[in-house]
């Protein structure tokens, strides 16, 4: 990407930024538009896909390991998970503090288990 030309508010401080034409078409997903909050979240209705409360989003932006996340707020013990998916409760543990990364498979098993489309191994 190029360098964007920045427009400065009276205060000095960015505010606008003009890119090149073919930049902003390959930022917006190869021409698709850019829609308001207000479509987003129609058509996240219109999707009938599952939202999630601020705490759950606010820990996965904060860094916190998604499969903990979501597991906590499924109500799911370790154990209860581990046995889910067929795999050992120590074997979850180490995945959720990173110590394993955990098979590509048993990811598919947790995410399939927790409801959420996938994790990155």
């Amino acid at each position: 990407m190029n360098e964007p030309q920045v427009i400065l508010d009276n205060t000095g401080q960015p505010a606008f930024a003009v890119i090149p034409w073919r930049d902003y078409e390959r930022l917006t997903s190869e021409g698709a538009p850019i829609l308001s909050d207000e479509q987003q979240y129609d058509r996240a209705l219109a999707d009938n896909g599952e939202s999630f409360p601020i705490e759950v989003v606010d820990q996965l932006l904060a860094g916190h390991n998604p499969i903990r996340v979501y597991r906590n707020y499924r109500g799911l013990t370790q154990n209860e998970l581990a046995t889910a998916v067929g795999i050992n409760a120590v074997y979850l543990s180490q995945i959720e503090t990173g110590k394993r990364t955990g098979s590509a498979k048993v990811l598919a098993a947790l995410a399939k288990a927790l409801q959420v489309t996938s994790f990155d191994p």
